[in-house]
């Protein structure tokens, strides 16, 4: 993986760089300029619109008592899109124009979520418990943590007030 991101970080700004110098050759520069501002000014707007809308559809399948999960995806993947319209370039704002279309997103979803749930089996473990042998309760034991006070007479009240647990 590590080495896949490295990769990506030396081939990304090559490659943006090529379609610059192909682009300024056909168009000019001041028009391939003039392209790139637009495509940052353009996906300002689309992520505002889309991300206030999602945000929306958040807060009210939250307001049902439901984790918004698809809001929360959809989320991200506005936020790196709108990350990618801004970085100049004409491959990331193609990358991050297609992520503005809904259905992308959902294949993306979906494709991300079945990975993610292959990744996941066999790791799920009951509230409380521990796989394996971990100190010295012994394999799968609860474990209880906390902090206690020895409360002697002395620190009870006095009077008819029932006793208090000092903090």
């Amino acid at each position: 993986m590590g080495l896949l991101i490295l990769l990506l970080l030396i081939a990304v700004p090559l490659v943006e760089v090529a379609v610059f110098i192909e682009v300024g050759g056909r168009i000019g520069i001041a028009a391939t300029i003039a392209a790139t501002l637009l495509t940052a000014v353009a996906g300002t707007a689309l992520l505002r619109a889309q991300g206030l809308a999602t945000l929306e559809r958040a807060r009210l399948q939250m307001d049902r008592g439901i984790l918004p999960t698809r809001e929360l995806f959809d989320g991200l993947c506005l936020l790196i899109a709108g990350a990618l319209l801004l970085t100049p370039g004409f491959v990331t704002d193609l990358v991050g124009l297609v992520l503005f279309f809904p259905a992308v997103r959902e294949v993306l979803r979906q494709f991300l979520g079945r990975r993610l749930e292959v990744s996941a089996k066999g790791r799920v473990y009951r509230s409380g418990r521990r796989p394996g042998p971990r100190g010295p309760a012994g394999p799968g034991a609860d474990v209880i943590d906390g902090e206690y006070r020895e409360v002697t007479d002395d620190d009870e009240p006095e009077g008819d007030d029932p006793p208090r647990i000092p903090r």
